[in-house]
């Protein structure tokens, strides 16, 4: 019986750590999207973003803020996963122990959780 693979590769952590870096590129460019749309918010604030009402223009900072947020998060959680390809602890299930299917990481890298441990803690 073979021996159950407990890490991955050396060569599929480098495929890895491409596939981050261009998410990490796409996530900041994003990021910076956001920052710069509620900084032209803040420079005019006098003036109505594109014909809004002060209470919609407030709904639109307030949800850019929160998309910032989220994206801060988003790069944050990259970052993390970078970190754990480094460390060669990358695609290991912080629930189980056993390795996160290439697809699931190719689909969401950044993830730390298998898809059987994902759905049983929402069991949960």
């Amino acid at each position: 019986m073979p021996k159950k693979k407990t890490r991955y590769t050396d060569k599929e952590l480098a495929q890895f750590d491409i596939l981050l870096d261009t998410k990490l590129d796409q996530a900041h460019r994003q990021l910076q999207f956001y920052i710069q749309q509620i900084a032209e918010m803040a420079e005019n604030p006098d003036s109505k973003q594109k014909g809004l009402d002060d209470g919609t223009s407030t709904v639109e900072t307030e949800r850019l803020y929160t998309m910032a947020a989220r994206q801060r998060k988003h790069v944050q959680h990259l970052e993390n996963a970078k970190i754990r390809i480094k460390n060669k602890a990358f695609g290991i299930c912080r629930e189980t122990g056993n390795l996160i299917s290439k697809e699931r990481l190719k689909a969401v890298p950044h993830a730390t959780l298998s898809i059987d441990a994902k759905q049983s803690k929402k069991r949960r």
